[in-house]
């Protein structure tokens, strides 16, 4: 491996342009093909094989207008005053009829209601979700007994479809739905709704309060990235103490993530993607593409200041040994990610493969590029100031501020690994409540609209108005059918519920089989009231069921949430399973070891477990919220901790492999246990600690998007990073490797015989190098004897 980079990287030191013609023409291909495509992304959560979206589905077959997304919209006036006056009843009814007339949103009057059977009456008039049933009772049982806190809008004495005002006339809401999902809809008819509803504003006192689903898709990135960039360029000029030098990594990142996330645009017009899943890519191939390289560049410098090499040498050297840890510390990586898509879920695995094709792209960027833009550089990467202080700075390596850390970490290993196992633990407590589901309105800054709209729902009408369920009943008995009296003896049952507020009638499909219902619970989406009312009504024994001979389905934005939950939780410990497994095995072939795997993953687990405890003290419980941008706690979103496991992961095993290998190589050089854990430390800790700070920089720029779900992750990431490289891999790996002492590089010899020599500390390329010198003195000396033979 290391000789066969050698000689990559010295080819494309030597022909710098083949290479990065190369590279520009591919760069040039996705520009073009994201020009002529477009972009087209989406804030869809589809979880396939679980119920809500089987149901959604059947849904969409049977009666697509009822499956299409929902959305409100609430009115309100200042304190004191009352939306039901004459004029503002009138500016409110045209709004909401405006809406209707739109082609994207359904109305409730041309909801097909199914045939009824022959000689039955015809079916009841079917309502908007959210309004109450006609009927003299409005539909209550025993557990609505008591007339609501709201009413039918009533403008010359007919309700509006849709609209409920709240019993002080305060507060009006108008719940109506598209004709395709939410996330189906282009920014341009979402901003027509957003437009006619505003409208109402004009000159009449009403404040019109759009809902979170009502809000364009925006690329989630800002300012914050671009900071994040810039403490990273400030890391490596400290590090590498050359503008040329610092230069390169950032250059050859900008490209990988260039091709990588415009790859990700240029497909998003015939692969379904999420609006996170490039940003993600973005937050990644950034992290990873300025690591890679900084390894390389550092082993390069190092070669020519220690070794006098020439710069072509030490780049072709570079590549080699550090080439060879980056290409297997990217490895790790992308069975981390690409391990996702053994859980089935398409969206989750769209994500990882654009992110795991921002590493591929990070790790050969670093083994040809690189090395091509050191060839245009040449023996400038190194200047003749750097050359002087670097010999001066020889003699005083050994009291380095890395080797008494390394010195009195193996001198006082026991309190260290006892104080770091107590210290990841306390912090990992937090996670022992962590609750997952979907952001909403609930968790938005209380300055915005989708904030001020879920409280004046939740004050007007009551939370459960926030996240309204859509529930099938199919009959299972020998009629077979849905009738009008079925249909109004489900609503009155749905009713007398306690856990229920509303139940409306959607719609019946042709064939007389499938019936849709709004329900609202009485709790609010994120509460475990409402999870709890899903799966009892999921139930096939429940009393409804039973009652009237139906199999009842639910489904919708909230129940869709809490199966995307349950879901990824029972495929999490699958899933560590899996790349914990594989990546040993890949840890096992680079270092040749049973226990520095094995040592690598139990260190991970501990800064894992770290990492949810603080992501959720800060974004469920609220600590430090006013530092990161946000005034709300509440649930993690789902996806959050499945995700970060998997970068998570195969970025610790980048610094494990950096910095072991280095022990690695001075122990196969000679050195005794716990000197060589002192002599790689001082070698390869200087560059981790900097690419850690760059790690921890470009996440945390992402920590101020506006986007939740990117808040939530560039968090975990930062802080995960931050944990793992200062605690474990700088703290706790050498205590631990000082601990098992020549013990650490055991392997039974019959396993040492099967497993290939992948020779990543070089040690094949220095004898190769070696053999190469000698020959060439050998074939000198031929040559001085021959020139100037010996005179008697």
């Amino acid at each position: 491996m290391s000789t066969f980079l050698y000689r990559l990287g010295r080819t494309a030191f030597g022909r710098p342009w083949l290479f990065i013609s190369g590279w520009l023409a591919v760069l040039a291909v996705v520009v073009g093909a994201v020009v002529i495509n477009g972009v087209s992304v989406s804030s869809e959560m589809k979880i396939e094989g679980t119920e809500a979206q089987t149901v959604l589905d059947r849904v969409a077959d049977e009666l697509p207008a009822a499956s299409g997304g929902q959305a409100s919209v609430v009115f309100t006036v200042p304190d004191g005053q009352r939306l039901d006056t004459a004029e503002r009843l009138a500016v409110i009814s045209d709004t909401v009829n405006d809406v209707y007339d739109l082609e994207q949103v359904v109305n409730p009057l041309d909801l097909a209601t199914g045939a009824p059977e022959e000689g039955a009456p015809d079916a009841p008039q079917q309502n908007a979700p959210g309004n109450p049933p006609a009927g003299p009772d409005q539909g209550q049982g025993q557990g609505q007994a008591q007339a609501p806190p709201y009413q039918p809008l009533i403008v010359d004495g007919r309700p509006v479809p849709g609209v409920l005002v709240s019993s002080d006339g305060q507060v009006a809401l108008f719940q109506f739905q598209f004709t395709v999902a939410s996330t189906s809809l282009t920014d341009e008819q979402v901003s027509s709704v957003v437009e006619v509803v505003e409208a109402a504003e004009q000159g009449t006192g009403i404040t019109v309060l759009p809902s979170d689903s009502l809000k364009a898709i925006e690329i989630p990135v800002g300012i914050g990235e671009v900071i994040g960039l810039a403490v990273a360029a400030l890391v490596l000029v400290l590090t590498l103490g050359s503008l040329i030098a610092a230069g390169l990594p950032l250059v050859t990142a900008l490209v990988g993530v260039g091709i990588g996330v415009g790859g990700a645009y240029a497909l998003s017009t015939t692969v379904e993607m999420n609006s996170a899943t490039p940003v993600l890519g973005l937050m990644v191939g950034l992290a990873v593409g300025i690591d890679y390289a900084l390894f390389v560049v550092n082993r390069q410098r190092r070669l020519i200041l220690d070794r006098g090499l020439t710069a072509q040498e030490a780049a072709g050297r570079a590549v080699g040994t550090a080439g060879s840890a980056v290409f297997f510390a990217g490895l790790t990586v992308l069975i981390a990610l690409t391990a996702l898509t053994v859980i089935g879920i398409a969206m989750l695995s769209t994500m990882a493969l654009v992110a795991a094709s921002t590493v591929a792209l990070a790790v050969l960027i670093a083994l040809t590029l690189l090395p091509a833009l050191l060839g245009l550089v040449g023996e400038r990467i190194c200047s003749d100031k750097a050359r002087a202080r670097r010999r001066a700075k020889v003699e005083a390596e050994s009291h380095s501020v890395a080797d008494h850390w390394v010195k009195g970490v193996i001198r006082f290993r026991w309190p260290v690994i006892a104080g770091v196992v107590a210290i990841l633990g306390v912090a990992a407590i937090p996670a022992a409540s962590m609750n997952l589901g979907i952001p909403s309105g609930a968790t938005a800054n209380q300055d915005t609209a989708a904030w001020q709209s879920y409280e004046a729902v939740s004050e007007g009408f009551g939370e459960g108005f926030n996240g309204p369920l859509l529930v099938t009943a199919e009959p299972t008995g020998t009629v077979g059918r849905v009738t009008p009296e079925l249909t109004a003896k489900l609503i009155g049952e749905f009713q007398d519920r306690d856990d229920i507020v509303l139940a409306s009638p959607v719609g019946v499909n042709e064939a007389g089989d499938l019936a849709v219902f709004s329900i609202i619970p009485t709790s609010g989406p994120s509460d475990e009231a409402t999870s709890d009312l899903v799966k009892s009504l999921r139930e096939p024994d429940n009393a409804i069921a039973q009652d009237n001979q139906v199999q009842l389905g639910v489904t919708g934005f909230t129940a869709i949430g809490i199966d995307m939950s349950d879901k990824l939780a029972d495929v999490l410990p699958l899933y560590l399973g899996i790349i914990i497994v594989l990546s040993v095995l890949i840890l096992m072939l680079v270092f040749r070891s049973i226990i520095v795997p094995i040592k690598a993953t139990a260190g991970f687990l501990l800064s894992i477990l770290a990492t949810f405890g603080a992501t959720t003290a800060v974004f469920q419980w609220g600590w430090l919220s006013e530092l990161f941008g946000f005034d709300t706690g509440g649930p993690l979103m789902s996806f959050m901790p499945i995700i970060v496991t998997g970068i998570l992961y195969g970025l610790a095993m980048d610094y494990e492999v950096f910095l072991v290998s280095s022990m690695r190589e001075a122990h196969i050089h000679g050195q005794a246990a716990r000197q060589s854990v002192v002599h790689g430390f001082d070698q390869a800790s200087r560059v981790v600690v900097a690419a850690a700070i760059i790690m921890v920089a470009v996440f945390s720029g992402f920590i101020f998007s506006h986007d939740i779900m990117i808040k939530q992750i560039g968090f975990a990431l930062a802080a995960g990073i931050l944990i793992d490289a200062f605690i474990v891999r700088l703290t706790l790996v050498p205590a631990l490797m000082a601990l098992f002492t020549e013990r650490a590089w055991w392997l039974p010899r019959w396993l040492d015989r099967l497993l290939p020599d992948l020779d990543i500390e070089g040690d094949k390329l220095l004898t190769m190098l070696n053999q190469q010198a000698e020959a060439t003195d050998r074939h000198d000396l031929e040559v001085r004897n021959l020139s100037y033979p010996k005179t008697l």
